[in-house]
C-alpha cells in the first residue's frame, strides 16, 4: 500500500511539474505544457472568468479547474461586483466546473501558475515497461529487516496544448 501511494504521488507530481528532461512533460512545462490564458496580479473574479473564456469552446464542454487547496480556499472567497460567489459551495464548481485538488499545484504568488483550466483528457500518458519490485533481504538481514526496492517508467505529455490553459501570475505580484 505504501508503494503504491508513493508511486501515485510521485505521478501526479510528475505529471504537473515534470520538466520533459528526465521526468514527464508536466502541464505546467514551459515546453510542451499548458499554454498561458491570462496573468493576474491577484486571483480575481475577473481574471477567474478570463482564464475560463481563454479555453476554446470545444475544450471547455469537458473542462476542469485544476489548483492546491490554498488556492481553492481563496476563490471561496471571491465574488463578483455583485457580491455572488465565483465559486459554488453547494457543489463545489467554478462555473460549473468541476474543482480538482493536487497539492503540486503551486500557490498564487510571483510568476506562478496557481490555476489551470481545460480538458485534462488530452494529456497522454504512456506506461514504459512494467512496475518490478526486489526483495533486498540480505542487505538488511543484519538488522532482522527486509528491504523492497520498486520501479517504473512511465511518461506524459499533453498533446494538444490548447486544450489546457493556465493562470500565471504576474511578476511582483502575489495574494
Amino acid at each position: 500500500a505504501h508503494l503504491t501511494k508513493a508511486f501515485s504521488r510521485a505521478e501526479e507530481k510528475a505529471f504537473i511539474t515534470g520538466n520533459g528532461i528526465t521526468e514527464p512533460v508536466g502541464i505546467l512545462a514551459d515546453n510542451g505544457g499548458a499554454e498561458v490564458g491570462t496573468t493576474a496580479s491577484a486571483l480575481t473574479y475577473d481574471d477567474v472568468v478570463a482564464l475560463y473564456f481563454s479555453v476554446k469552446p470545444e475544450y471547455r464542454k469537458n473542462g476542469k479547474w485544476l489548483m492546491n487547496d490554498e488556492t481553492a480556499f481563496a476563490l471561496r472567497r471571491v465574488k463578483d461586483a455583485d457580491g455572488n460567489y465565483i465559486r459554488n459551495h453547494s457543489n463545489d464548481t467554478i462555473l460549473g466546473k468541476e474543482v480538482l485538488i493536487s497539492e503540486f499545484m503551486p500557490n498564487a504568488t510571483a510568476g506562478l501558475s496557481p490555476v489551470a483550466f481545460g480538458d485534462f483528457s488530452y494529456y497522454n500518458i504512456g506506461d514504459r515497461g512494467t512496475r518490478s519490485f526486489a526483495e533486498l533481504k540480505e542487505l538488511y538481514a543484519g538488522n532482522g529487516m527486509v528491504g523492497f526496492v520498486a520501479k517504473e517508467r512511465v511518461d506524459g505529455k499533453l498533446i494538444l496544448p490548447e486544450a489546457v490553459q493556465i493562470l500565471k501570475m504576474k511578476a511582483g505580484s502575489g495574494s
